[in-house]
């Protein structure tokens, strides 16, 4: 199997001071494409450190991806590291990348000094893809490694010119490198954590083939994704084990792919003609946001409120201020009032609530943080969930908001049932 390193260069990343989405996303295409990522290395600023890290990764795999070091400021030394490691003997402009540099400084209104054209300028040695987002290009270098067979993609570090450049890199790498076929099939589930989940299917993923693998991908706002991974030519039938798999755990797998809650829930919402509306207090927002992620939510999402202070409950919600006083804001009477009381307000057919303590403050000995009640309504009844964590405030959201959109994927799959029989019949 092609095997790959990916390496991203910048003291910023060392420090936390940047988010590392690049290495996600190379090794996204590279697995796509039947690739074994071995390793993710960060680097500082050091040229030595540099040119010692890429060479090691050059000896153990076939592709390395850098990203990163590639700027016009005098921090930015990859390409004079590339220079040493490949043994180029000048630099050379890329009269290609050059004309974009000056389309886009132009565009941007800013004039051209030196360090702009020397972005254009890289070693003699390398091929150049050229980069139409930016003003560094990709440099490719091959016949590098001890045994002249890795190549190595010098990408610019800006995340959205390394995804903009990544295509083309993949067409370079399909071109040159003779890939495995790998074919990936993800089960998306909710409601069963992860160790548990994998006891309950110990004996289904023991049955699979030696050929089909299977991975656990726990996410607190998706679920647990299962990713079934054939490796060898052809296309695989996987339909055989997602089958098997719904007679052991049924409604907990509620998608494939790239599902996730708030893209099934509002693929039924929208072929059912139903509407949504969500009362949130301890959520502030997060499961609207979920909502509102989704292109063509408007269809199907009429609004929300936060009613994060009590008399936003009793004010807009109709919660009765005796309901509040005697069972306390956090609790299933609370809950069941606010869904109601939004059903009636904004006159949807389905409305989610939600109360509790995220934290890290605001618990009692009766309601720790971590608590919440978890409502969905409809226009003739109310589904309840009491949850309960330990995470931190964010975490616990999270967890909340997820667990309440669970709650009325749930209640819209019965209706869909529902609706199924009178079709049937």
């Amino acid at each position: 199997m092609t095997t790959a390193s990916i390496c991203t260069i910048g003291d910023e990343i060392l420090i936390g001071q940047i988010i590392n989405t690049n290495s996600a996303e190379i090794s996204k295409a590279l697995n796509r494409a039947g690739i074994r990522v071995r390793y993710h290395f960060s680097i500082g600023d050091q040229h030595e450190e540099i040119v010692s890290r890429l060479q090691m990764c050059l000896e153990q795999t076939d592709i390395v991806i850098v990203t990163g070091g590639l700027g016009p400021t005098r921090d930015d030394i990859t390409k004079l590291a590339l220079r040493e490691l490949s043994g180029a003997l000048s630099f050379v402009r890329s009269e290609e990348q050059y004309r974009i540099i000056e389309r886009v400084m132009n565009a941007r209104g800013i004039p051209m000094i030196e360090s702009n054209r020397e972005q254009a300028s890289v070693p003699d040695n390398c091929e150049v893809i050229p980069n139409e987002l930016g003003t560094a290009p990709c440099m490719v270098f091959r016949g590098l490694g001890p045994k002249g067979t890795s190549t190595l993609y010098s990408l610019p570090g800006v995340p959205f010119e390394t995804k903009g450049l990544l295509p083309k890199v993949m067409d370079d790498i399909r071109t040159h490198f003779d890939l495995e076929y790998i074919t990936h099939h993800t089960i998306v589930t909710f409601g069963i954590p992860e160790s548990t989940l994998a006891k309950q299917i110990e004996s289904w993923e023991d049955a699979l083939p030696e050929n089909i693998k299977l991975a656990y991908l726990p996410n607190p706002t998706i679920g647990v994704r299962l990713r079934l991974s054939h490796f060898g030519e052809g296309v695989p039938d996987f339909s055989p084990y997602i089958s098997s798999l719904k007679e052991i755990i049924g409604d907990a797998i509620y998608g494939e792919g790239e599902d996730n809650l708030q893209t099934v829930i509002g693929r039924k919402l929208r072929s059912m003609g139903r509407t949504l509306a969500v009362a949130e207090s301890c959520t502030g927002g997060r499961i609207s946001e979920l909502i509102t992620q989704v292109p063509g939510c408007s269809d199907y999402y009429k609004g929300s409120v936060i009613s994060y202070a009590n008399e936003v409950k009793t004010n807009l919600l109709k919660v009765p201020i005796e309901i509040i006083k005697v069972h306390g804001a956090v609790s299933e009477e609370t809950v069941i009032a606010m869904s109601t009381g939004l059903i009636r307000l904004l006159d949807t057919d389905y409305a989610i609530a939600t109360t509790g303590v995220a934290g890290p403050g605001g618990g009692t000995p009766t309601t720790p943080v971590g608590t919440a009640w978890l409502a969905v309504a409809t226009k003739d009844r109310v589904i309840t969930k009491k949850v309960k964590f330990s995470a931190d405030r964010m975490t616990n959201i999270e967890r909340f908001a997820s667990n309440a959109l669970n709650l009325l994927r749930l209640e819209i799959e019965k209706d869909e049932c529902v609706v199924c029989s009178v079709w049937s019949w």
